[in-house]
């Protein structure tokens, strides 16, 4: 991911996407997340757990283990944002200059979390924007116990970082 946003960046994008290659994510979306940032977000969230959002073919574990990780990450973080692990988002270009790109830690779920408690924490708006997520039709999860692990223990790590305001 931080390659590709820096890449995004040299180029002087006004705002940078990220999103799953698997189609999981509907790229019909894009125009969506986009239009919340240009009507004032600065990180526009595609959200599975908002009014509107929705879970489509995911077994209950995946949807226990993701609802469950939401609801700690806002216990431990108070980020207001009801899909933390959320990995479909629009940046507004600023959002991207101000978070220290070389200091992210985690990679997985709790890069999500840490991309958007930096976001916040910087003082930059957040949006969360419904979306449908349909389970993948190609490959497999990168879900492992590592990276719930990184996840379940990076946040509390997360609580102590500095972030620059914009």
């Amino acid at each position: 991911y931080i390659a590709g946003f820096k890449w995004a960046l040299r180029r002087d994008y006004d705002y940078i996407f990220e999103m799953d290659a698997d189609f999981s994510h509907n790229p019909d979306d894009l125009l969506r997340l986009h239009q919340a940032c240009v009507a004032g977000a600065d990180v526009a969230v595609g959200s599975r757990y908002v009014k509107g959002g929705k879970l489509v073919n995911w077994p209950l574990d995946r949807k226990l283990i993701s609802r469950g990780g939401a609801f700690y990450t806002r216990l431990i973080l108070w980020m207001p944002v009801n899909d933390p692990t959320a990995g479909f988002i629009c940046y507004r270009r600023e959002v991207l200059k101000t978070i220290p790109l070389d200091e992210v830690q985690f990679i997985g779920y709790a890069f999500q979390i840490e991309m958007k408690y930096r976001a916040w924490r910087a003082g930059f708006k957040l949006k969360e924007v419904p979306i449908t997520f349909e389970d993948r039709k190609e490959g497999t999860s990168k879900m492992t116990s590592g990276i719930i692990h990184e996840a379940m223990f990076g946040v509390w790590k997360m609580r102590g970082f500095r972030q620059p305001k914009k």
